[in-house]
């Protein structure tokens, strides 16, 4: 394992791809998981969506939410947006980091953005310029990476051309979702590999779901070709409005649990973490799914 990253770029996204699958919280309770979440040593957090409320009703306070936080100066923080309507009010609300969403499958993002792929991609160009021209950033999240539940298995080709267009338009960074929890080891290996042979120098961050309990053998995977940014979800929260059946991310406390007993260093303070996810299943009342929340660090030892 002496190949591995020594330390991983961790992004937490149960405040907004978590909590936007649960019936609607709080604005309080999002705002108390956020900055509960920032005292952990995470160093990134995706803290809202701009999205129409209509769409997404979890998320319609986002603007409420991002101006009652306490920012920690050590954390940096981003929004996801759907198009530009979605990117003018992020800027304005003051991000700086900025994350915009296609999915592959043409199906798949008719029904999560009511427009082809390539009707996402224009739009995504102008948001790019957009962005840029406000002094912040753009990530392009490829959607649907690793198979669409409406196609199937969508080609590696077409993932991959996706991204092309996306980093020829100006993105300043790259990420894959396995929206549906359909990726395995042998298939992240194939689609990293042909997007390091066509964009060797691209920063490349994966997201991935454990819906059929493949997730953290998916980390793995990229964790031995060098990828070493990766989204997260306190308590396993999460999944995908538009994907039937495709809930839950791998959870930030089993990622840590498990890259930091390879000596893979994350920054992040285990126990925090593990009592971040305690309230985040608190606030949406229900058992989640991570295991590393029921049994603890194996570290633990009773008594």
């Amino acid at each position: 394992m002496s190949d591995l990253p020594e330390r991983l770029s961790l992004r937490e996204v149960g405040p907004r791809d978590g909590l936007q699958n649960e019936d609607p919280v709080s604005t309080a309770a999002k705002v108390a998981l956020i900055d509960t979440l920032s005292a952990t040593g995470v160093g990134r957090i995706e803290a809202v969506s701009f999205v129409h409320p209509k769409a997404i009703p979890q998320m319609a306070d986002a603007a409420e939410v991002w101006a009652a936080i306490t920012p920690n100066p050590d954390v940096r923080y981003s929004a996801l947006v759907p198009n530009l309507r979605g990117a003018q009010r992020a800027l304005a609300a003051g991000f700086a980091e900025i994350e915009v969403v296609v999915s592959a499958s043409d199906t798949h993002n008719r029904k999560n953005l009511n427009r082809s792929t390539d009707e996402s991609l224009d739009d995504i160009a102008a948001i790019v310029d957009l962005v840029h021209d406000q002094g912040a950033t753009c990530q392009v999240i490829v959607a649907t990476a690793w198979g669409c539940p409406y196609e199937g298995d969508v080609p590696v080709e077409r993932v991959v051309s996706v991204a092309s267009r996306a980093m020829r338009d100006g993105a300043d960074s790259l990420a894959y979702g396995d929206t549906t929890g359909m990726a395995t080891p042998t298939r992240v290996i194939n689609l990293v590999g042909e997007t390091r042979s066509a964009h060797p120098d691209v920063p490349l961050l994966l997201h991935f779901h454990n819906t059929r309990g493949t997730g953290l053998a998916n980390v793995l995977a990229a964790l031995q070709l060098g990828v070493s940014e990766f989204d997260a979800s306190v308590g396993g929260l999460g999944g995908c409005p538009y994907a039937p059946g495709a809930t839950g991310n791998i959870a930030t406390e089993e990622l840590v649990h498990m890259v930091e007993d390879m000596g893979v260093a994350t920054g992040v303070d285990l126990e925090a973490m593990i009592a971040a996810a305690a309230e985040a299943e608190r606030i949406v009342g229900r058992t989640l799914s991570s295991q590393v929340l029921r049994a603890g660090p194996r570290t633990r030892t009773i008594g």
